[in-house]
């Protein structure tokens, strides 16, 4: 009886929470012979051990009877998909250190040599219940077996614990991706998600905040009902993907690739087109363009964070991608720069009335003062100091002057862009910056 306890036990560590699916939202999987995204049953759309991470879609209004009557294996047609969602479910998460110094993850089976910083190895993961929640440094010595578990901050959202949250599979896009920026600083066009388009770009930090919680409002294009939640995505979600990435269950895992091409392969589009990738990681080459599109088997799907075409795409290069991370100076006000929020400019002095701040839950706030942001053990799980430099990404935080974090870079960044790519900005109008979305 209490070996049977231990089985069922051990077995439940690893168990994937299911995806949270909104009656309107529709399972997929790709057809590789026809080349389309088909309905999925919901028993067996998706394999984590494989790099099939769970996939979905929302369809037209004027499509949606359509295809949700339709038979499991009906072909869903692009031209009537409007947003393309990714599950991460809810883990736990350790990185490794192989000489008790330096913490770049684990040999394993995925790489033929000990990690470097520029060819860093596998963040140990674990899939946990909506009820765990680990806590301790996300560190261990890997002689000494592994220790120190810790659940990411974007599975808590509120006070609410969250089983997993679904992730823009692409930059986002808008309903007029002819306009100027690609949509510019509007809150009246829809978020769309798909490949081959531009991105939406030109938008202010208050202005693609306001987008993202209005996905979910009343009478949403999209159907989905108002118990969900959606918003623009912030830091701590962004690292969250980016650890996934390079487990077991992402592209580090993923047998097809070796050596630097374990590093999930640059956006170089100088039109800034979602899904494309240059056939490589980032580096020096200034042949911009569109190269492979994202359903093209290994130079195109190695621009996704599985390697696979179910991974998440324009991670790395495409456009600049505003989070909502925000550093705040905390007594003396809050640091808006020219986000369009009321609050401090970047001169810490002058006050700005704009619009209201969404509540807490939709931003990571960090706080110091003009010498430190956070410490590594303030920091956990934000893919700052823990994965600083990783495959050569740049890594400089927010600060007083410019107080909002991007992430992943363009595709101007050369070598130093990447899924780990850090920076930061003014909150402001930038024709190469966009944004992606959560919902959950």
């Amino acid at each position: 009886f209490r070996g049977q306890l231990r089985i069922e036990a051990t077995q439940a560590v690893n168990t994937i929470n299911p995806p949270k699916m909104d009656e309107n939202m529709i399972p997929v999987v790709y057809n590789e012979t026809s080349s389309n995204w088909e309905k999925a049953s919901n028993n067996n759309w998706y394999n984590y051990n494989i790099g099939k991470w769970a996939n979905a879609v929302t369809v037209s209004s004027a499509s949606r009877s359509k295809y949700q009557s339709a038979s499991v294996g009906e072909a869903i047609l692009m031209s009537d998909i409007e947003t393309m969602w990714v599950w991460i479910p809810r883990y736990s998460y350790t990185i490794a250190s192989e000489d008790g110094t330096n913490y770049y993850g684990k040999q394993g089976e995925y790489l033929s040599a000990a990690p470097t910083q520029v060819l860093p190895g596998e963040i140990d993961v674990k899939f946990v219940n909506q009820r765990q929640k680990d806590k301790g440094n996300a560190q261990y010595k890997v002689s000494e077996g592994v220790s120190g578990w810790r659940t990411p901050d974007a599975f808590t959202f509120g006070s609410d614990e969250l089983s997993g949250i679904w992730v823009g599979k692409f930059e986002t896009s808008s309903s007029n991706p002819s306009a100027e920026y690609g949509g510019g600083n509007t809150t009246e066009l829809d978020a769309m998600i798909k490949p081959n388009v531009t991105s939406w770009r030109g938008l202010q930090v208050a202005t693609l905040g306001e987008v993202g919680v209005n996905v979910v409002k009343n009478n949403n294009r999209y159907g989905f009902g108002t118990t969900l939640d959606s918003h623009a995505m912030k830091n701590s979600e962004w690292a969250a993907v980016a650890y996934l990435s390079q487990s077991k269950y992402g592209k580090l895992g993923n047998r097809d690739y070796s050596g630097a091409n374990k590093e999930i392969y640059q956006n170089k589009s100088d039109q800034f087109i979602t899904g494309c990738s240059y056939g490589a990681p980032s580096n020096s080459n200034t042949d911009y363009g569109c190269q492979y599109t994202y359903d093209i088997k290994g130079t195109g799907t190695g621009a996704s964070t599985t390697g696979t075409i179910y991974g998440i795409y324009d991670m790395s290069g495409g456009s600049l991608e505003y989070v909502m991370g925000n550093y705040n100076r905390g007594v003396g006000g809050t640091l808006t720069a020219n986000s369009g929020y009321t609050g401090l400019l970047s001169d810490g002095i002058t006050t700005f009335t704009g619009k209201d701040w969404l509540e807490d839950k939709y931003y990571n706030f960090y706080m110091g003062d003009s010498d430190t942001l956070c410490t590594k053990n303030d920091c956990l799980s934000q893919a700052f100091f823990e994965t600083e430099g990783w495959y050569g990404d740049v890594m400089e935080l927010v600060n007083e002057n410019r107080p909002w974090v991007i992430r992943g870079a363009w595709y101007r960044d050369q070598e130093l862009a990447g899924i780990f790519y850090t920076y930061h900005y003014y909150g402001d109008i930038n024709q190469v910056y966009s944004f992606r979305l959560v919902l959950h």
